[in-house]
């Protein structure tokens, strides 16, 4: 799988989030994201993973060995910058 790929698959389930996804071993099976979404307001870190998880569906489980996740809210991005 491609970062653009799974980007494009979060992307399509949260619609509305900033995405950014990062291969980050080049073997298309361990990827970093950043995902900002005004969803997430309100909800915890699990619950927040779990919509993430939701949008990869089958992807999660096949073709991603491993994910590492930051869900934010906007103004949580925007205190990061």
């Amino acid at each position: 799988m491609q970062a653009e790929e799974l980007k494009k698959l979060i992307e399509q389930g949260l619609p509305g989030a900033q995405v950014e996804v990062r291969d980050f071993t080049g073997g298309g099976d361990h990827f970093e994201a950043v995902v900002v979404s005004a969803d997430f307001e309100g909800k915890s870190l699990v619950e927040r993973h779990q919509a993430v998880y939701a949008a990869l569906g089958e992807a999660m489980r096949a073709q991603i060995h491993a994910l590492t996740l930051k869900t934010l809210t906007p103004a949580q991005y925007q205190q990061r910058r």
